[in-house]
């Protein structure tokens, strides 16, 4: 099913100190303005911010997954104690598809060898891609530099709209066979 782009983007950032109000939070900012340009007619986003707790953070896809084609969350994909946004994904997803992460830190690796202790997953909710990116708004845009290509068509084969398309129109769907009379 190929909808029309009135779907929402979630940006959900995990982090304590900036659900407390301690810093500003500049990972969710950061996602936004990465794919802000390189989606045609982008749609409206849906960005919040929970603390690192994994029933809120699951709680959280589910809710943003209902509108949205795409959620990229921010932060939490470390291996610190509080660090539980993959399994937060893993528990409000149906199926997941590790190769996001695989490739992430993978490219990664190059540039910061530390790239190897994320533990970030990607997975589906629905028709909705869910992906886990790092905090650090350097990180993010180094990640999704390395997976954008994948991006849009993963959403369009879960059954979410073409984020390619220059228009915002469905795509036509063929007519339903008629039964013989």
């Amino acid at each position: 099913m190929n909808q029309a782009l009135t779907t929402k983007i979630g940006v959900l950032t995990v982090s304590d100190r900036a659900f407390r109000g301690v810093y500003e939070d500049r990972g969710g900012p950061e996602v936004r303005n990465w794919l802000t340009p390189r989606i045609p007619n982008c749609p409206p986003f849906e960005m919040r911010i929970v603390s690192d707790d994994r029933s809120l953070i699951a709680t959280a896809i589910e809710e943003m997954a209902a509108d949205c084609c795409l959620i990229i969350t921010t932060g939490g994909t470390g291996f610190g104690p509080r660090d539980i946004t993959p399994e937060a994904t893993a528990d409000a997803c149906e199926v997941l598809i590790p190769g996001f992460g695989e490739k992430m830190r993978a490219k990664t690796w190059d540039q910061v060898p530390t790239a190897i202790l994320s533990r970030a997953t990607a997975g589906r909710r629905g028709t909705c891609l869910v992906i886990n990116l790092p905090g650090n708004p350097k990180a993010i845009s180094e990640c999704l530099d390395v997976i954008w290509t994948a991006i849009p068509h993963a959403i369009e084969t879960a059954g979410g709209p073409d984020l390619e398309a220059e228009d915002a129109a469905p795509a036509p769907h063929d007519p339903p066979e008629k039964s013989p009379s």
